[in-house]
C-alpha cells in the first residue's frame, strides 16, 4: 500500500520522491508542476502499481536500510539479502557551480556499488507521460535508453548492460554502475568519472550551504532536514516557492479533498522565507523577493492572486488526471488549482512582510531603497482599500466568504510595516500616513472581531468563529502574549480544536463537509503560543510528540489523523517544515549554555 514515508531528492529545478524499497514513485519534468516522469505515488494499489516508477531491486531482498549523506538530500540506500550479499544506490540530482552558474539540470541520477557478496540486481525503469500514460524505450544505443516524452524527450545513459535494463533481467553486480536520466542529448565524457565527479560536487554544494545556516543548539538535525526540504521546494531559477512537491494526496481517506500544491503560495511562501530567515539563509530571501517585484511589476497596483506559477503565470485551471486513480486508489488526481481565481485579501500583507526585511538588513545583495518602496506602497493601498471585505480567507473556503479576522490583521501589518519602512528610510510624511491607517485598521479589528461573550478573538469579524488562524495574531505582534484577551483566546481555541497532541484549523463542516485531520502548522501555531505564555514545558512536550510523527526522511506533509498519527495531505509540505524550524528556534537552549 502507497505510504507518504518517503525520501525527497532535488536540485532545485527537478525534484524525486523516493520509497522505502529505494523506488522512484514520483517526479516531474521540466520542473515541479510539470508531467509526472515518475506517477506510481498516484496510480493506485493495483497490479499495475509499478508503472510510472524506477526500480533498482536486489535479488530476494530481505531488509533494506535509507538515509541522507550528511546534510545532503543525497539518499543512500543498502539492500541485503539473506546469502549476504548487498548493494548500495546513492540517489540525487546534480547541483553545483560549474562556469560560473549553477548546474541543476533536468536529471536524475542512480549510482550502484557492489558491497558483500555477489549481489544481483533487476533495474526496472518505467516512466510516465501524459499524466500516466506508460512510455516506452526507443531505439537506443550501447550506452543508452532513450524515451520520446511529451513533456521533455530524456535519455538514460549508463555502464550497466543496456539490453538487460530494456529487459528488467537480474544481473550480477560486479563493478559501480552507473545511471544519469536527463535530457535526450548524448553524454559528454565517461558516464562513470562524471557522475562520481557529480556526486562529490553535489554533496560539497550542499554541505556548504547547510554549513552557512545559524541553527539552535537543540534539534539540529530535525532543523537541517526541513530547511534542505524547504530549499528543494525552490525554483531557483526564478525564486518561486512551492507550496509542496506532490498534488492530490488527499487530505485524509475517502475525502475528495486533493489538491495541487506545485505552485507558489504567496502565503505559504512568505512562511518558508521566515523560517529560512531565522536560520540566515539569505539566498532564498533574495531569490523569492526578486520574483515578488516581477509580481508587483504585473500587478500594476491591482489585484494580487493568492497563488502562482513557478514562473509567473496566473491561470491554473483545474481538471482531473482521469489515467491515475490516485493514492491508494482515492481521487481525483487534480492538476491545477482553481484558487486562483479566489479573493483573498491576506496576500497583501504577506508581500509586504517578505519584503520589509530588505530596507533593513545591510548583509543583502540589494537592499531596498525609495523606488521599492514606491512600489510597495501600492500593495499597501490595497490592503488598505481590502482590509474590511469579504474574502475567502486563508483556507480557501470555495463557496463562502467573510471578512476574515486573519486576512485583515495581514493588511494592518501591511500598514504597520511601510510605516516601519519608510522610518528608516526617511519619510517621515509617509510614515505619519502609514501608521495613522494601521491604527485605524487595528481600531476596527479590535472592535468587531473581539467577542466579550465568549471571551475569544472570532475568525471572523461578523460571527463568532473558533479558528486556529487567530493564534497568528500573537506572531504578527497585533497581540502580545500577555494580554488578556489573547491569553483567553488562546484558551478558547484550545479547548475547541485541540485533539490529544494535534490541533484542528476549525471544527466546522466546510465546502466539503465536516474536516477529519489535525493541520499540523496549526499544531505548530499551538506550541509557539503556549511557550509565549508561559507554558513551555508543555509546549517542548508536544514538539516533540510532532517530531516523532514525521517520516523516516525528517518530514511531514501537511495533515495527520489525529486517532492513527498517519500521514495525509501533499508532502512534504512547506507550512509543516515552517513549523518544526521555527519551534526550535523558539525553544532551543541558547548556544551560550554548552560554556
Amino acid at each position: 500500500m502507497s505510504s507518504l514515508d518517503l525520501w525527497p531528492i532535488g536540485n532545485c529545478q527537478v525534484s524525486a520522491l523516493i520509497d522505502r524499497s529505494g523506488r522512484f514513485v514520483w517526479a516531474c519534468v521540466p520542473r515541479v508542476d510539470g508531467d509526472p516522469l515518475f506517477s506510481s505515488l498516484l496510480g493506485g494499489d493495483g497490479a499495475e502499481a509499478r508503472a510510472g516508477s524506477w526500480g533498482i531491486e536486489l535479488e530476494d531482498v530481505t531488509s533494506i536500510e535509507q538515509d541522507y549523506l550528511r546534510n545532503t538530500p543525497v539518499l543512500r540506500t543498502v539492500q541485503r539479502d539473506g546469502d549476504g550479499n548487498s548493494i548500495e544506490i546513492l540517489d540525487f540530482c546534480p547541483r553545483f557551480t560549474r562556469s560560473g552558474r549553477t548546474y541543476r539540470p533536468v536529471a536524475f541520477v542512480r549510482i550502484v556499488r557492489p558491497l558483500e557478496g555477489s549481489p544481483r540486481i533487476r533495474v526496472q525503469l518505467r516512466p510516465t507521460q501524459d499524466w500516466g500514460a506508460a512510455s516506452l524505450p526507443l531505439p537506443g544505443g550501447s550506452n543508452h535508453l532513450r524515451y520520446q516524452l511529451s513533456a521533455v524527450p530524456m535519455r538514460l545513459t549508463t555502464n550497466a548492460p543496456v539490453g538487460l535494463v530494456r529487459e528488467e533481467r537480474y544481473f550480477r553486480v560486479e563493478r559501480p554502475l552507473h545511471f544519469f536520466l536527463g535530457p535526450d542529448e548524448s553524454f559528454e565524457g565517461d558516464v562513470a568519472q562524471s557522475v562520481d565527479k557529480m556526486l562529490g560536487q553535489t554533496t560539497f554544494e550542499w554541505q556548504q550551504w547547510v554549513r552557512g545556516l545559524a541553527i539552535p543548539l537543540e534539534w539540529q538535525s530535525a532543523v537541517v532536514r526541513a530547511a534542505i526540504a524547504l530549499k528543494l521546494c525552490q525554483h531557483e531559477e526564478t525564486g518561486a516557492i512551492v507550496a509542496a512537491l506532490t498534488t492530490s494526496i488527499p487530505e485524509h481517506s475517502e475525502s475528495q479533498r486533493t489538491w495541487d500544491y506545485r505552485y507558489c503560495w504567496i502565503r505559504d511562501a512568505y512562511y518558508t522565507v521566515q523560517a529560512l530567515n531565522r536560520l540566515g539563509a539569505l539566498d532564498v530571501l533574495e531569490s523569492y523577493l526578486a520574483y515578488l517585484r516581477n509580481i508587483v511589476d504585473e500587478a500594476n497596483g491591482g489585484h494580487i492572486q493568492p497563488l502562482y506559477g513557478v514562473s509567473g503565470e496566473t491561470r491554473f485551471d483545474e481538471r482531473t488526471a482521469e489515467r491515475l486513480a490516485g493514492y491508494r486508489g482515492q481521487g481525483p488526481v487534480r492538476v491545477g488549482n482553481q484558487a486562483y481565481q479566489q479573493v483573498q485579501h491576506d496576500a497583501y500583507g504577506q508581500i509586504v512582510l517578505c519584503n520589509v526585511q530588505a530596507f533593513f538588513d545591510q548583509r543583502l545583495f540589494r537592499p531596498s531603497g525609495i523606488e521599492d518602496f514606491r512600489a510597495l506602497e501600492k500593495v499597501g493601498e490595497r490592503a488598505w482599500e481590502l482590509h474590511d471585505k469579504p474574502d475567502a480567507g486563508l483556507w480557501e473556503l470555495r463557496t463562502r466568504t467573510a471578512v476574515h479576522t486573519y486576512s485583515a490583521v495581514m493588511c494592518w501589518a501591511a500598514c504597520d510595516r511601510l510605516a516601519n519602512a519608510a522610518g528608516v528610510l526617511g519619510l517621515k510624511d509617509r510614515q505619519e500616513h502609514w501608521s495613522q491607517r494601521a491604527e485605524s485598521i487595528r481600531t476596527r479589528i479590535e472592535q468587531e472581531a473581539w467577542r466579550p461573550e465568549t471571551r475569544r478573538m472570532s475568525a471572523t469579524l461578523s460571527g463568532d468563529d473558533l479558528d486556529a488562524s487567530v493564534i497568528q495574531l500573537l506572531d504578527l505582534r497585533f497581540l502580545s502574549p500577555d494580554d488578556p484577551r489573547f491569553q483567553d483566546t488562546l484558551k478558547s481555541v484550545e479547548d475547541g480544536l485541540r485533539r490529544g497532541s494535534f490541533m484542528l484549523r476549525y471544527a466546522t463542516e466546510d465546502d466539503f463537509g465536516l474536516p477529519q485531520t489535525a493541520f499540523n502548522m496549526c499544531t505548530f501555531w499551538l506550541i509557539e503560543a503556549l511557550d509565549a505564555t508561559g507554558r513551555s514545558a508543555d509546549a517542548r512536550a508536544l514538539f516533540e510528540q510532532m517530531l516523532e510523527r514525521r517520516t523516516a526522511a525528517g518530514l511531514l506533509s501537511e495533515d495527520i489523523d489525529p486517532e492513527t498519527g498517519e500521514l495525509w495531505g501533499n508532502y512534504p509540505q512547506t507550512y509543516s517544515l515552517v513549523g518544526i524550524i521555527n519551534c526550535a528556534v523558539l525553544l532551543s537552549d541558547p548556544w551560550s549554555s554548552i560554556r
